[in-house]
C-alpha cells in the first residue's frame, strides 16, 4: 500500500476538499443533533406529554452531551492524530491509535452508563428536574432508557470522525443518517400508536444508536488507508498522550457546555419561580421547556458550524504534516467566511420567524405564555449567532493545527468563565431575562479574544517553514 494513500489532500482544490469532507460531516452532526430534537418535537405534540415532557427532555439533554463530550474527545483526537500520521507516512502509529481509541470508547461508555444508573435521581435534581413532580417523573423514565443506550451512542459518535480520517466522510454520514431514520420512523409509532410516552421516545433513539454503532463496527473491519489488525487493539499510554490532547478542545467545548446548561437551567428554575406568571404551578415548566427548544435550535446551527470546521481537520492535519502551510492558511479563510455566513442565516431565522419555530414544538397545545416566552427567548438568547459560529470554527481549526492548549483555554473561557459566570451573575439583576442575556454577552466577549487569535494564526501560517 502506498505510504501516502491520502496524498490527494495535498493536491486537490481546497474548495472541493472542503465540500467533500465538511458536507458529510455537517450532515452527520445534524442528524446526531436531530436524535434529541426529533424526540422533543414528537413529545411536544403528544397531548398527554406536552410541555411537561418537553421540560423533562431538556433536563436529560445535558447528560447525553456528557457522553458526547467523552466520545468526541477520543474520536476527534484520534482523527486529528491519524491524519497527521498519514501525512507523515507513519502507518503503524495510525492503526494503533485507532485500536486504542476503540477500546477506550467501549470502556468509557460502560462506566458512564453504570454511573448514570446509580446516580439517576441526584443527576436529574442537579439539572433542574424537580421543577414539578410530573416533569421529574417523565425525566426519570426518559433518562433510564437513554442511559441503557449510552455505550452504543458513544461508540458511534467516536468512530464517526475516525471513519472520516480514513477518507470515507460519506460512509460516516450514512452511519448516522440511517440511525436517525430509524429514530424518526419509530418515534411516532411508539409515542402516538403504542402510547409508550417518554419510554417510547427513548427506545426509538437507542434503536437508531445501535444501528449506527453496528455500521461503524462493519467499517472498522474494512478500513482503506489504515489496516486494522489484532495487534492494533490495546491501551498504550504513549499514544493516548498524543491523540487525547488533540481532542481535549472537543471534550471541553461539550463538557463546559454542560456546566453552562446546569447553571442556566438552575437559574431558570430559581427565577422562574419568582416570576408572576411562571411562579404559578400550571406554568412552572414552561421556561424550562422553552429553553430546551431554543438550545436545540442553537445545537442545529452549531452542528453546521462544527461540521464545517471538523470536516477540515483531516485536510489541515495532512497539509501541516506535509509542510503545506499555504494551503492550511487558505482553508482557514474559506472556513471563517462559511462560519460567518451560517451565523447570519441563523440570525435572520430567529429574529424574523420565531413564531414558526415554536409552532413546530406544540405551541398550538399550550398557553399564550408558552409562545410569548419562546419568541423572546429566540430573539434575545440567539442574537449574536454570527459571533458564536465564528468562535466555534476558530476553536476547532486551532485544534486541527495541533494547538490543543490555546484552543482549550479559549473554549474554557467561553463556556465556563463567561457562560457559567454570566448565567449566575445576570439573573439576580435582571431576573429571568438575565438568563437570556448571558448568551449574547458571552459570545461578544469571546469574539474579541478570538479575533486576536485569528490574526496570530494568519501570521504563523504566512511565515516560511525553516
Amino acid at each position: 500500500m502506498n505510504q501516502k494513500s491520502n496524498s490527494f489532500l495535498e493536491t486537490e482544490p481546497l474548495g472541493r476538499l472542503m465540500r467533500k469532507y465538511s458536507v458529510p460531516c455537517i450532515i452527520s452532526l445534524l442528524v446526531a443533533a436531530l436524535y434529541n430534537i426529533v424526540d422533543q418535537i414528537f413529545i411536544a405534540n403528544a397531548s398527554y406529554l406536552g410541555s411537561y415532557g418537553n421540560a423533562a427532555n431538556t433536563v436529560v439533554f445535558p447528560m447525553t452531551v456528557v457522553a458526547l463530550a467523552i466520545a468526541v474527545m477520543i474520536g476527534d483526537g484520534c482523527c486529528a492524530y491519524v491524519s497527521i500520521c498519514l501525512g507523515a507516512g507513519k502507518k503503524e502509529e495510525a492503526h494503533k491509535s485507532v485500536g486504542n481509541a476503540v477500546l477506550l470508547t467501549i470502556i468509557s461508555g460502560v462506566v458512564l452508563m453504570v454511573v448514570y444508573l446509580i446516580l439517576q435521581n441526584a443527576i436529574l435534581t442537579a439539572f433542574g428536574g424537580r421543577v414539578n413532580e410530573e416533569t421529574f417523573s417523565h425525566a426519570k423514565e426518559y433518562f433510564f432508557y437513554i442511559t441503557l443506550g449510552i455505550p452504543f451512542y458513544m461508540f458511534g459518535q467516536a468512530l464517526n470522525p475516525i471513519i472520516r480520517s480514513d477518507g470515507s466522510p460519506k460512509f460516516a454520514m450514512v452511519c448516522t443518517l440511517l440511525g436517525a431514520a430509524v429514530n424518526l420512523v419509530l418515534d411516532p409509532i411508539f409515542i402516538f400508536i403504542f402510547k409508550w410516552g417518554m419510554m417510547g421516545a427513548a427506545v426509538a433513539t437507542v434503536a437508531g444508536q445501535i444501528l449506527t454503532a453496528a455500521l461503524s463496527v462493519w467499517y472498522l473491519c474494512h478500513m482503506k488507508a489504515i489496516r486494522i489488525q489484532r495487534a492494533s487493539f490495546g491501551i498504550w499510554g504513549k499514544l493516548m498522550k498524543r491523540f487525547i490532547p488533540l481532542g481535549l478542545t472537543s471534550f471541553l467545548s461539550q463538557i463546559s457546555l454542560v456546566a453552562a446548561m446546569a447553571a442556566i437551567q438552575n437559574m431558570t428554575l430559581k427565577y422562574g419561580a419568582l416570576d408572576p406568571v411562571f411562579g404559578q404551578a400550571e406554568y412552572a415548566q414552561i421556561p424550562m421547556a422553552v429553553l430546551g427548544i431554543v438550545m436545540k435550535f442553537f445545537q442545529i446551527v452549531i452542528s453546521i458550524s462544527v461540521g464545517l470546521a471538523a470536516g477540515c481537520i483531516p485536510v489541515v492535519g495532512y497539509n501541516i504534516g506535509a509542510q503545506r502551510k499555504d494551503r492550511a492558511k487558505q482553508l482557514f479563510t474559506y472556513l471563517l467566511t462559511a462560519e460567518a455566513l451560517v451565523g447570519a442565516v441563523a440570525l435572520v431565522i430567529v429574529e424574523l420567524f420565531p413564531h414558526q419555530l415554536i409552532g413546530i414544538f406544540g405551541a398550538a397545545n399550550e398557553s399564550v405564555y408558552y409562545t410569548d416566552y419562546a419568541v423572546k427567548c429566540f430573539r434575545i438568547y440567539l442574537c449574536m449567532m454570527i459571533f458564536a459560529t465564528v468562535n466555534k470554527g476558530t476553536f476547532i481549526y486551532l485544534q486541527s493545527l495541533g494547538k490543543a492548549i490555546v484552543s482549550t483555554v479559549i473554549s474554557l473561557v467561553r463556556e465556563v468563565v463567561f457562560g457559567v459566570g454570566f448565567a449566575l451573575l445576570l439573573p439576580p439583576v435582571f431576573g429571568l431575562n438575565g438568563v437570556l442575556y448571558s448568551m449574547p454577552v458571552s459570545d461578544i466577549l469571546t469574539f474579541l479574544i478570538a479575533a486576536v487569535v485569528i490574526r496570530m494564526t494568519y501570521r504563523e501560517l504566512s511565515a516560511k517553514t525553516p
